[in-house]
């Protein structure tokens, strides 16, 4: 039985941590798991936005590192196979669709490093953050390095990655890591309804606006703006666009199919 429990739930696809009396450490059959399910939301045409969260009272305490180090010392630590898509986005393409997270309690390296390749993000006011490698003689090696300076700023960041210290949840509410704090036990809630927004949303827009702002982040604005009408143009013939301005015209909800 999978330690990362999927569930389709709509338009949503909902994955959850789900080894609490482990505190959710993160195994290499659930890294794979989870790459598959990635791989699952990015592939089926009927899902649009992604749910990744903690099942009990902790998101995850970090890897199970006894399991990871062989594969870190023979260079495969985060090696992914056919039809799995990288979680962490160090490998392979990205995602082209958004995922919210929420997490709770401990959300400790892996934890933050998933975290900071989703696009919307709910904390419990209980979460305590860290990046503890460097306390076990390596390094945050699935993208903290990488992105979690543009989250809360070159000098928050390497204060955090080179001491291994935790950081609280409003700290990461007040320099933007996480959009939305509520009480213990009501992450999951909050985070649902947004990826319901999301999910209710022109799919086409939605993927749209998701690659831009990706080609931006990662390629410069120059680059995001080269493609900004060139893309919008075949949208604005889509069925979703003359559902759009249908609902807009008979004031009511629109129906989103994703053509």
């Amino acid at each position: 039985m999978s330690d990362i429990l999927i569930e389709k739930n709509g338009h949503i696809l909902q994955m959850g941590f789900n080894r609490p009396k482990k505190y959710n450490a993160f195994t290499m059959d659930m890294f794979h798991d989870l790459a598959k399910a990635y791989a699952r939301l990015q592939n089926d045409p009927d899902l649009r936005v992604g749910l990744l969260y903690g099942v009990g009272d902790h998101m995850t305490a970090g890897l199970e590192l006894d399991t990871w180090a062989p594969a870190f010392a023979a260079g495969e630590g985060l090696k992914i196979n056919e039809g799995e898509l990288d979680p962490f986005y160090v490998s392979g393409d990205y995602l082209k669709k958004p995922v919210v997270c929420a997490v709770q309690g401990y959300c400790y390296t892996v934890g933050v490093e998933l975290l900071l390749n989703t696009d919307v993000r709910v904390a419990a006011t209980d979460t305590r953050f860290a990046q503890l490698e460097v306390k076990r003689g390596f390094f945050a090696c699935g993208g903290a390095t990488l992105r979690l300076h543009e989250n809360i700023g070159w000098g928050n960041a390497q204060r955090y990655l080179l001491t291994g210290d935790t950081w609280t949840a409003e700290q990461a509410y007040n320099w933007g890591m996480v959009q939305e704090l509520t009480e213990p036990g009501k992450q999951f809630a909050a985070a649902l309804a947004i990826a319901e927004k999301i999910a209710k949303a022109a799919p086409l827009g939605v993927m749209n606006s998701l690659a831009s702002s990706k080609k931006a982040r990662l390629e410069g604005e120059a680059a995001a703006k080269a493609e900004l009408m060139k893309n919008v143009q075949p949208l604005m013939a889509s069925e979703d666009m003359k559902e759009g301005v249908a609902s807009f015209l008979e004031r009511r909800e629109a129906k989103f199919t994703g053509r």
